[in-house]
């Protein structure tokens, strides 16, 4: 029987002090709705934000059954919606993006609308409504190519190589100057892709997919060799919470990565998934280093100034796609719908 540690995620026990009442945007996805149910169990007043384009109504229904929690369906794009939202807030966690990076040349507004656009909305609305403090989940990809790994928050930016990075970069760049201007509180995380339990979207899940429909052969863009970290939503959620308590007093703007020190190439984490199916499917590669423009070939964040907080993963990379593959199979709501007609690129980034 294969083995897995219990889950090192232990409902919190301390009430927020510094939050009583949070918007999530894009709060009914999979890292929004696990960070409405951590916020709810210390006793913060959630309110949901979300079109449901990608989130999904069974990862709020026990939250919002529990009462005190409430839902506002509708889109960031939308400034009234936006206004019912955040009202009575005293923090915003933006978590709400269009995370598509490799298409995001078919549609280049897509981005602008969804990331910046939608970022300076919310940042409005937040203003007019007297609210200040502000978490912005930004993303590892704003690094472009660099040449320092593990990669620091102050590591410089070279040219940027995707769409979707840039609209998350402009996006910081409003939050830091509501932060300088308006007195605002902001909290900027740049994510790694994050595997685990109501994950929805990105390599593992296209994986799996594939080999639901065909187990005898997994087609991957690229060579195989993209190396990439990535961390367990739990883990991503308790470092959230761990530099928000660490700057809820503070006024301006705090920049953390969030991630492993770990990394996998992408050949590595097939065999995880085909070992975990009992699958021995023949693998065809795309070639090259990138799977697509945009495709960073190595991301590795330096975590250093998290893990000053006392923050540390609690799972490794290989026990995170376990439970990602875990939860499919006891979901198949969840995935059997996509179809997985389209072949993936490997180490393809979607937060």
């Amino acid at each position: 029987m294969r083995w897995l540690p219990a889950s090192p995620y232990e409902p919190d026990a301390e009430r927020s002090e510094s939050v009583r009442r949070a918007c999530i945007t894009g709060g009914a996805g999979f890292i929004g709705s696990t960070l409405a149910d951590r916020l709810s169990a210390r006793g913060v007043e959630v309110v949901i934000l979300d079109n449901f384009s990608t989130g999904r109504r069974e990862f709020v229904a026990e939250l919002l059954a529990q009462g005190g929690n409430t839902l506002v369906e509708g889109d960031v794009l939308d400034e009234r919606v936006l206004a019912r939202a955040v009202a009575g807030c005293d923090c915003v966690f933006h978590l709400q993006a269009n995370a598509d990076v490799r298409h995001g040349l078919e549609a280049p507004r897509r981005d602008l609308e969804q990331n910046t656009i939608a970022t300076s909305n919310v940042l409005e609305a937040m203003r007019a409504a007297g609210v200040t403090k502000i978490v912005f989940a930004s993303t590892g990809s704003v690094y472009g190519e660099p040449a320092v790994f593990p990669t620091p928050e102050d590591a410089p930016f070279p040219v940027q190589t995707s769409l979707y990075a840039a609209s998350k970069l402009a996006g910081e760049g409003l939050v830091s100057a509501y932060a300088t201007g308006y007195g605002f509180s902001g909290l900027i995380c740049r994510f790694v892709s994050i595997l685990g339990e109501r994950y929805t979207h990105g390599h593992v899940f296209d994986f799996y997919c594939q080999l639901k429909r065909d187990p005898t052969v997994l087609h991957v863009l690229g060579d195989g060799r993209q190396e990439k970290s990535y961390l367990y939503v739990q883990d991503c959620v308790s470092a959230i919470l761990a530099a928000l308590e660490r700057h809820e007093d503070d006024s301006g703007v705090h920049i953390y990565n969030l991630g492993s020190e770990e990394t996998v190439f992408v050949d590595q984490s097939i065999a995880i998934i085909t070992g975990h199916l009992g699958l021995a499917p023949a693998i065809v590669h795309g070639g090259g280093r990138r799977g697509w423009i945009g495709d960073s070939p190595l991301i590795q964040l330096d975590t250093t100034r998290i893990r000053a907080l006392g923050w540390e993963p609690q799972l490794s990379i290989r026990e995170s796609i376990l439970r990602t593959l875990d939860w499919f199979e006891a979901n198949d709501y969840a995935w059997s719908a996509a179809g997985a007609t389209r072949t993936v690129a490997a180490g393809e980034y979607r937060s």
